[in-house]
């Protein structure tokens, strides 16, 4: 289910900072209360192989979201106790250590369960007369963009084995911030400081015959 244009889920999670403190984050209030946009994005499992560098890439363009008033958070199912040790290993030997924006820990499974980005099915055993989880109950590699009303403007999920690419974040929210302020439209593999276009037919005329 596309959840593109809708509200973000008004769902309460915890997390953790990268001091350690125990928090509770509601990405839908952390939008609206802050007036900013929010980068969720999920990864399946700490101490695994291509999330850490998905982590440390997400940091290392921190700033960049900053200037864009972007608020980045990260989140998986693991616990805050097991984030906190992930944030603790050294980033030489497979951790996350300099990481410093929140974590969230859907240990509940709430939020990812209203998100649908869970790898997982509820299968009948008709013996037993019990339901039973297959699959891995992790997320898949989920990004969403949230704007600063709560309302979710990107959604994108990658299976697991395929990294994310953290530039073409930014560029959506240059895009995104573009419609806002100026009212044109994005064509596509546009970038700031490129042309726009009008939403009108004759407006597309004239870019696709200068491009």
């Amino acid at each position: 289910m596309a959840l593109v244009g809708k509200k973000f889920p008004n769902i309460t999670v915890d997390a953790i900072s990268e001091m350690g403190d125990n928090l509770r984050i509601n990405v839908l209030e952390e939008a609206t209360k802050n007036n900013k946009k929010v980068l969720l994005f999920w990864y399946p499992k700490d101490f695994t192989f291509v999330c850490p560098t998905e982590l440390h890439a997400f940091q290392s363009a921190l700033g960049e979201f900053e200037k864009r008033n972007t608020i980045v958070i990260g989140a998986s199912c693991d616990t805050n106790e097991v984030h906190f040790a992930w944030l603790n290993t050294p980033k030489n030997n497979g951790g996350i250590e300099g990481v410093t924006y929140p974590l969230l820990a859907d240990t509940t499974r709430n939020l990812s369960t209203a998100l649908g980005i869970l790898e997982a099915d509820e299968v009948f055993n008709e013996e037993t007369g019990d339901y039973l989880i297959e699959g891995s109950n992790v997320t898949y590699r989920a990004t969403y963009l949230v704007d600063e009303t709560g309302v979710i403007f990107h959604e994108s999920v990658n299976h697991m084995p395929l990294g994310r690419n953290v530039n073409e974040y930014l560029r959506l929210i240059d895009a995104f911030t573009h419609v806002q302020t100026k009212g044109e439209v994005c064509p596509a593999n546009w970038e700031e400081g490129k042309d726009a276009m009008k939403a009108d037919r004759s407006s597309t005329a004239e870019y696709l015959a200068s491009h």
